[in-house]
């Protein structure tokens, strides 16, 4: 029998990203879902906050 995770790619399959780089100098983003606006920033404790 056959390992099924033997068969795994190196690369991981889900996307990473640095939070500080991706939300910039302000630390906060617009993000749109289902037309949706949320708001997702960091705090000064360093937290992600996702907000609607």
């Amino acid at each position: 029998m056959t390992d099924p995770m033997a068969n795994e790619p190196d690369e991981p399959s889900v996307k990473e990203y640095d939070a500080r780089q991706l939300l910039g100098p302000k630390g906060h983003a617009m993000l749109r879902l289902d037309g949706a606006l949320y708001t997702l920033r960091i705090t000064r404790t360093g937290k992600l906050i996702l907000t609607k």
